[in-house]
C-alpha cells in the first residue's frame, strides 16, 4: 500500500482547474475526473521513482518527521571510509519516513550496495566487499529494525601514471641559426607558454604512487587549470580527462589535456558606470599595466587600487575576450562612484589609549583644485586630534601631490603636549614599494612641571617602504623595511640644525609545518622585528618633542603602557629622547583542535625597547608573554598578554589586523 498526503491548497487548485475546463471548452466531464485521477495518481508515483537520477547534494541535512524513525543504520567499517558512508548513504534519507513499508524498504536494501560502492570508489576503493543485513529490534527504544552495513574496504587504488597535455604546438620554435639574431615577439611568447605548460607539469599534484580519490583528482585538474587561467591564458579549459581505473591491480591511469587558448595581453582600461569623476583619473589610480601579459593577480591590485581610493563604493574588473585581440584585450571596470561628499562617525577601543570617538568629512572634489580631502576629528584618553589631508590624484607616472596639516593635544611621556604639524609633497605607491618627499613644519609647546621648552622646526624629509610580505592583510612569510630621513633647522630660540632618522625591519622566519589528521597543514613561523632612530643635533638644540621618540605599547614593547618608554629627566620625569631601539622575537603556531586545523594561532614572544638621549644610556626594557590569533577576514585578532618585567605588571593588549 502506498502512503500520500495532498498539500491542502492543492485540491482546491485542482478544482478551479476544472472548473474552467469544464466552461471554456467542450471537453466531455468524465475527461476532467480522468485528468484529477491522473494528477493524483502521478504524486505518489513521483515520490517513489528513484532518487539515483538527480542525486541531492550531500551536504544538506536530511528532513526529519515527526516520530520514531522506521529503521537505524549501522556501519561497520574501517574509520578511513566509515565517516563518509554514514554522512552520504541514500538510505540514511529514509529513516525517518512514517508508515514505511516492509516491500519498500526492501527495494531501499536494495539499492544500498550500489549507492556504497558508488561511494567507497570516490575514495579510491574499487574492490570492496560489501554486507547489507535487516535485522528487527523490537525491543530497542531508537527503532524497531536495524540495517548493518558490513564493508571491508580492501586495497586503496594508487596512481600509477599521470599524462598531462596540452594542444597546440608541442614544443618550443628552433633558435634562429645565428645566435645574434633577436627572436621575434611571438617567438618569445610562444617559449613563455612552454615554460608555463611545463609548471604545470611539475607541480602537478597527483604523482605515481599516491593514493587515487575523486576529490583529488578533481583538484589536480582544476589546480593546473587555475595556473593556466591565472597568467597569459585567462581562456584555458580542460579539453578532455580520463582516469582508467584496473579493479585487478588498483591502479589508476589518468591523463588530462589542456586546450590553453590564445595568450592575452592587457588592453586599455574602459570604465563604466562613471557620473561624477574622470575615467581617466580611474585608468592613473588603477595603474593597470597596459601591454604587459594577462596577469590576474595584477588585475585583481588594480581592482584593490581603485577600491581603496575612496572614489568608489564598488569596483569589479574583467577582461574583455569577445571578439577583442587577444594581444590588447580591453579591461572593463564597472564601478558605483561614491558621493562627493561622505560625513563618518566612529565609535572604537584600543588597549593603548582607551575608547575613542571619531568624527571624519570626506571631500572627494574639493572645488577648483579637484583634489580630495579628508577631514577628521578624534578623541580618545591620550590625544586630541583635527587634521585635513589633501591629496590631488596621480599623474601618468603614478606621483601625486598631497598637503595636510594638524593640531593635536596628547600626552607626551609626563607632560601633555600642544603642537601643530604643515607638511606638503609627493608620494608614489607601486605594488611593493611607497617613496614620498615633503617639507614639513613643526610646532610643540610642553605643559607641566619643569616641562620641556617649546620648540618649532622646518624640516625636508624622504620616506621610503618596501613590503616583501605574500599578503598585506595576514602575512607569513617574507619581509618588509621602512627608512625615514629629515633634514632640518630649529627656527628658534636659536637655529640649529638636525638629522632625524627612522629605520624598520620585519620578517617571518619558517619554523616547521603543522599538519592536522586529515594532511592539511601550516607552517609555523618566527617573526622578528626590530625598529632604530635617531636624532642628530647638538645637545642644547630644542628640537619640538614631536620629533622625538617614545615607544611602548600594542604594536611596540607589550607588556608596558603606550608610550611610557622613553628618557628622564633629573627629577625622574618621562620626555621623549633623541635615540631609540626596539626588537621583538614571536614564535607562532597554528592550533589543531580535536584533531582538526583551525584558524587560530598560539604565540609566545619576547619584545624589548629602550630611549634615552645618548646612545650609551639605552637601558631597555624586557616585555615576555603569551597570546592567540584569529586569521579574521581582515586580518589577523590579536590577544597577547604580557608581563613587564621593569614594572613587574601584566598588561593585556588586543589588535586587529596587520601594519607595516
Amino acid at each position: 500500500m502506498y502512503h500520500f498526503v495532498l498539500p491542502p491548497f492543492l485540491p482546491a487548485v485542482l478544482s478551479r482547474v476544472l472548473r474552467l475546463v469544464s466552461a471554456r471548452s467542450s471537453t466531455p466531464a468524465p475527461w476532467p475526473a480522468l485528468l484529477l485521477s491522473a494528477a493524483l495518481l502521478g504524486l505518489p508515483g513521483c515520490s517513489l521513482l528513484p532518487h539515483r537520477t538527480a542525486p541531492a547534494d550531500p551536504d544538506a541535512p536530511v528532513a526529519e518527521a515527526a516520530g520514531a524513525p522506521a529503521f537505524a543504520v549501522e556501519v561497520r567499517a574501517p574509520g578511513t571510509v566509515r565517516d563518509t558512508l554514514e554522512r552520504h548513504l541514500e538510505l540514511q534519507r529514509f529513516r525517518h519516513l512514517p508508515d514505511l513499508h516492509p516491500s519498500e524498504l526492501q527495494r531501499l536494501l536494495g539499492a544500498t550496495d550500489a549507492n556504497a560502492r558508488e561511494l567507497l570508489g570516490t575514495l579510491g576503493y574499487f574492490a570492496p566487499t560489501i554486507t547489507v543485513e535487516l535485522t528487527e529490534t523490537p525491543e530497542s527504544k531508537a527503532a524497531p529494525r536495524t540495517v548493518v552495513v558490513t564493508v571491508e574496504p580492501g586495497p586503496q587504488t594508487r596512481i600509477a601514471s599521470a599524462a598531462i597535455d596540452f594542444t597546440g604546438p608541442a614544443e618550443a620554435p628552433a633558435p634562429a641559426s645565428d645566435a645574434q639574431a633577436p627572436q621575434s615577439a611571438p617567438d618569445r611568447q610562444q617559449q613563455a607558454s612552454l615554460r608555463q605548460q611545463q609548471r604545470v607539469q611539475r607541480d602537478w599534484s597527483l604523482q605515481p604512487g599516491q593514493p587515487f580519490t575523486q576529490s583529488a583528482w578533481d583538484s589536480a585538474k582544476n589546480d593546473g587549470l587555475r595556473q593556466l587561467q591565472a597568467r597569459r591564458h585567462p581562456t584555458a579549459r580542460i579539453a578532455n580527462s580520463r582516469a582508467e581505473i584496473d579493479a585487478d591491480t588498483h591502479e589508476a591511469k589518468l591523463s588530462v589535456t589542456y586546450d590553453p587558448g590564445p595568450a592575452y595581453r592587457f588592453g586599455a582600461l574602459r570604465v563604466q558606470g562613471n557620473e561624477r569623476y574622470d575615467p581617466d583619473g580611474a585608468r592613473r589610480l588603477a595603474r593597470l599595466p597596459t601591454g604587459s601579459v594577462y596577469d590576474e593577480a595584477e588585475m585583481l591590485d588594480a581592482q584593490l587600487r581603485l577600491a581603496s581610493s575612496g572614489y568608489y563604493d564598488a569596483v569589479f574588473l574583467t577582461l574583455d575576450t569577445e571578439g577583442t585581440d587577444p594581444q590588447a584585450a580591453p579591461v572593463v571596470a564597472h564601478v558605483r562612484e561614491a558621493p562627493l561628499q561622505k560625513l563618518v562617525f566612529g565609535p572604537g577601543f584600543s588597549t593603548d589609549s582607551g575608547a575613542r570617538l571619531s568624527l571624519e568629512h570626506i571631500h572627494n572634489r574639493l572645488p577648483g583644485i579637484g583634489w580630495r580631502a579628508v577631514s577628521k576629528l578624534s578623541l580618545d584618553r591620550k590625544a586630541k586630534l583635527a587634521s585635513s589631508e589633501w591629496t590631488a590624484l596621480p599623474d601618468n607616472n603614478g606621483w601625486r601631490w598631497f598637503a595636510g596639516g594638524q593640531v593635536q593635544r596628547e600626552d607626551t611621556g609626563d607632560y601633555e603636549t600642544n603642537s601643530g604639524r604643515l607638511r606638503s609633497g609627493r608620494s608614489k605607491s607601486t605594488k611593493t614599494i611607497d617613496r614620498s618627499y615633503f617639507l614639513q613644519y613643526d610646532y610643540a609647546n610642553s605643559q607641566g612641571p619643569n616641562a620641556p621648552p617649546s620648540g618649532t622646526a622646518v624640516s625636508v624629509n624622504y620616506g621610503w617602504t618596501g613590503r616583501y610580505f605574500n599578503s598585506l592583510t595576514a602575512p607569513t612569510r617574507g619581509h618588509g623595511i621602512a627608512v625615514e630621513l629629515g633634514l632640518g633647522t630649529t627656527l628658534r630660540p636659536e637655529r640649529d640644525p638636525f638629522v632625524r632618522t627612522l629605520v624598520r625591519w620585519q620578517t617571518f622566519i619558517p619554523a616547521g609545518r603543522v599538519q592536522d589528521d586529515a594532511g592539511q597543514g601550516r607552517n609555523a613561523r618566527i617573526a622578528v622585528r626590530t625598529e632604530a632612530g635617531a636624532v642628530l643635533a647638538r645637545d642644547g638644540a630644542q628640537v619640538p618633542v614631536t620629533q622625538l621618540f617614545l615607544t611602548g605599547g600594542d604594536t611596540t614593547v607589550r607588556g608596558y603602557g603606550y608610550r611610557s618608554i622613553g628618557a628622564r629627566t633629573d627629577n625622574g620625569q618621562l620626555y621623549g629622547g633623541r635615540y631609540l631601539a626596539v626588537g621583538s622575537v614571536e614564535w607562532q603556531r597554528p592550533i589543531i583542535y580535536q584533531g582538526a586545523m583551525t584558524d587560530w594561532e598560539s604565540t609566545l614572544f619576547v619584545d624589548a625597547g629602550a630611549v634615552a638621549d645618548h646612545a650609551g644610556d639605552l637601558d631597555p626594557r624586557v616585555g615576555v608573554g603569551a597570546g592567540v590569533r584569529w586569521r579574521s577576514p581582515v586580518g589577523p585578532l590579536q590577544a597577547d598578554l604580557a608581563y613587564g618585567v621593569k614594572t613587574k605588571e601584566v598588561r593585556l593588549h588586543l589588535r586587529l589586523g596587520f601594519s607595516f
